[in-house]
């Protein structure tokens, strides 16, 4: 296997953690998304989108999209399931990845960061408060679901870590950059704890990554 990956990405974050629960160590190389590598035409014939990760398996199929990456390695290699067995737990735990994957991280990754300011003329404080805000809306209601919902447990759904803490983790290190208070979110911050005992997330960290600068 081949992951395409840059250290600041947190949706190559959350493959990697997936990767490392696996206990698979797959080549890598690096696509610098502030230099503009994802744009290069060697990039975009593997990922017409244009974003990272990508993972080329070991007979040569071109996977995107972190979730459809992780469910794919879940599939493929069983152990350390990312998903509960059953129904509803899995339903459960789809709905907080989602929550994270479609409903905070696309208002706040780096396309519509730089169309704020490079077409829309914001400035970094007015982008910055964009961030801030939206990561704010979608943390808050992760925060009542999780600390109120019984199936709740030491990680997001019970005491394994699933495909919901692989998203809460990168997103909480994503509101640190921008300088977000997240004193209200006691439960995620109990939760990333948790999480961050463990090497897989903490090896998968950005600044622990080859290209981290």
């Amino acid at each position: 296997m081949k992951l395409y990956d840059y250290f600041r990405s947190s949706a190559a974050y959350r493959v990697r953690i997936a990767l490392n629960l696996k206990r698979l160590a797959p080549e890598r190389a690096f696509v610098h998304l502030r230099r503009g590598a994802q744009r290069f035409d060697d990039y975009l014939a593997l990922n017409p989108q244009g974003l990272v990760p990508s993972l080329v398996t070991d007979s040569g199929d071109v996977l995107t999209q972190s979730l459809a990456i992780i469910e794919w390695l879940d599939e493929t290699y069983p152990s350390a399931p990312l998903l509960p067995s059953d129904a509803a737990g899995r339903a459960r735990v789809r709905s907080l990845a989602l929550a994270i994957a479609c409903d905070i991280h696309p208002l706040n990754n780096l396309r519509v960061l730089n169309y704020l300011t490079g077409t829309l003329g914001a400035t970094g404080e007015q982008r910055n408060g964009w961030y801030r805000y939206w990561c704010d809306v979608g943390l808050e209601a992760l925060e009542t679901r999780l600390a109120r919902e019984a199936a709740t447990g030491a990680f997001c759904h019970g005491e394994q870590p699933t495909l919901a803490d692989i998203c809460l983790v990168p997103q909480l290190a994503n509101a640190r950059r921008v300088s977000l208070d997240l004193a209200p979110y006691p439960t995620l911050l109990r939760i990333e704890a948790v999480c961050m005992a463990l090497p897989a997330f903490a090896d998968a960290a950005p600044m622990r990554q080859p290209d981290a600068e």
